[in-house]
């Protein structure tokens, strides 16, 4: 297949990723890793789960413009939880080179299918105008279009889970948002717009942290070129989806993200089976 052919479509799948991603505010890691892994079977783990968080930081930090230009990110929980990822995503990236590529498909596979399940039993959240409690923060935000959300969290248990969200997501190279908007919305009660967009604020300094450490390594070696034809097409695929999150209620986004959590688990677990 001509050059030309490979890089085109490279670009084409980063904008589609880019859309999607931003969409759902999972930036997009969750579909280019196992895109990756059935594309190029013979790359490393370490060179799959590099390219994926440095194309998901060029896509977070795209969709983040959009976002904020949308008023939805709620910069408070942004900063502490992006804070608080970043000692989880380097220890992730040290941490990616003792699993092995067979049992990387099959928990990324089931990490998809129970945060999918979990989705789409409760694809709203618990989000409601309520009086401050004790050991949380209430947040009234009001969005370009008008809209106020009015809702409470706990900020000590959303840096906790931010921790840990961090040295997940890269160790399996997703960026973090395929577990951080779940968590938002469904432990920490945020509504899911609001959700998605802090959550692209947070992948940004995640991703970032985690791709420098993999460069740094020197994982990205031999990945660089293909990183840079598919970061042009999430450049401009973020500011799509970013588009598309404002005709689209809460409970759709939610459950396009089960849908594709369900799909992508599912090509990775035939492919560890070797089918």
């Amino acid at each position: 297949m001509p050059d030309a052919v490979v890089w085109a479509g490279l670009v084409l799948m980063g904008a589609c990723v880019g859309a999607y991603g931003t969409l759902i505010g999972a930036g997009g890691g969750f579909v280019l890793v196992p895109v990756l892994l059935l594309l190029y079977p013979g790359d490393s783990t370490e060179l799959v789960t590099s390219i994926s968080l440095a194309v998901v930081f060029f896509n977070a930090a795209s969709g983040t413009v959009a976002y904020a230009r949308q008023m939805r990110i709620d910069y408070l929980a942004a900063n502490v939880f992006a804070a608080a990822t970043v000692p989880g995503a380097v220890a992730g990236a040290f941490a990616i080179s003792l699993v092995p590529r067979r049992l990387f498909d099959v928990v990324f596979a089931l990490l998809l299918l129970l945060a999918a399940a979990f989705l789409e039993l409760r694809p709203r959240g618990r989000v409601s105008q309520r009086r401050h409690r004790r050991g949380e923060v209430t947040r009234q935000i009001t969005d370009v279009q008008g809209d106020t959300y009015v809702y409470s969290y706990s900020l000590r248990t959303g840096v906790a889970l931010s921790v840990l969200v961090g040295f997940v997501a890269s160790l399996l190279g997703v960026g973090g948002g395929i577990i951080h908007v779940p968590v938002m919305v469904q432990l920490l009660h945020f509504p899911a717009h609001l959700a998605t967009a802090t959550s692209h604020y947070v992948l940004t300094v995640t991703s970032l942290t985690a791709t420098l450490v993999h460069v740094i390594a020197g994982d990205l070696d031999g990945g660089y070129a293909r990183t840079a034809a598919l970061a042009v097409g999430v450049l401009a695929g973020a500011q799509v989806g970013a588009r598309l999150s404002l005709r689209l209620g809460a409970t759709a986004i939610v459950r396009l993200l089960a849908l594709a959590l369900v799909a992508v688990a599912a090509r990775l677990l035939l492919a560890a089976a070797g089918v």
